[in-house]
């Protein structure tokens, strides 16, 4: 930082380093946008055109099945940037390309589980047991959400699909429930304000929000297995990432 002068305004000096540590952070973020933005093509087309997506329920929730492939290989881009901070996005898609069909196959029970939930709540909410089980079946949908993420994040680290990869995502998103709790509600504001301003939010906000979500959903996994890369032990110590 520059000594001010009198008669100038303070100049801000950064050395080399911090900018290279500044540039790996854009490069990183726009990488994990364009990528978004490229594999979830139909779906941000099809929210862009419907006015109201909740009334079309089962068209927006096949849409939905292709969030899987690309969180998982959103997260696989992002465990390579330990290794290289400026990844190049051929490993982003390399990583979507062989992660495709686990992660379809992993994500679509818990899209089918959140569908199951959300309608219940829709039918029953106005009958006499609604009360007593739709705080229920909020519980279960949240829970499966979170589980579906984590489960990305495990396939990041494993690319095998396997029961005992769901039912791991699944006891680490109750057991620690608030991280998966901050989880959705970071990538529920992050598509507020991305449909509320489309180009501005995909450009900025995806990218910083799942980098948190990453670093969380490491970190609830170590709670079940130790990781087997160095940096998770970084992640479970600091399971916020805000440094995006």
């Amino acid at each position: 930082m520059s000594t001010p002068v009198a008669g100038r305004r303070p100049r801000l000096n950064l050395d080399h380093g911090a900018w290279e540590l500044v540039w790996s952070h854009v490069h990183r973020v726009l990488v994990v946008n364009l990528g978004l933005a490229v594999t979830n093509a139909p779906l941000l087309l099809a929210l862009g055109v419907v006015h109201r997506p909740w009334q079309y329920p089962v068209f927006f929730g096949l849409l939905s099945l292709g969030l899987g492939p690309s969180l998982a290989a959103t997260f696989h881009y992002l465990r390579r940037t330990t290794e290289d901070d400026r990844a190049p996005v051929a490993d982003l898609l390399r990583g979507y390309r062989r992660l495709f069909a686990p992660a379809l196959l992993g994500w679509a029970p818990w899209v089918l589980l959140v569908a199951v939930a959300a309608t219940d709540v829709a039918v029953l909410r106005k009958t006499p047991p609604g009360p007593a089980l739709v705080p229920l079946l909020v519980v279960l949908a949240l829970v499966a959400a979170s589980s579906g993420t984590v489960a990305m994040a495990a396939l990041a680290n494993e690319p095998r699909l396997s029961p005992r990869t769901l039912l791991t995502a699944s006891y680490a998103s109750v057991r620690r429930w608030w991280l998966g709790l901050l989880n959705l509600a970071l990538l529920g504001t992050t598509l507020v304000l991305v449909n509320q301003a489309p180009l501005l939010g995909l450009a900025v906000l995806p990218g910083c929000t799942l980098f948190v979500v990453w670093r969380n959903s490491r970190a609830m996994l170590t709670t079940v297995a130790p990781a087997a890369d160095p940096a998770a032990s970084h992640a479970h110590r600091d399971p916020v990432g805000v440094q995006a």
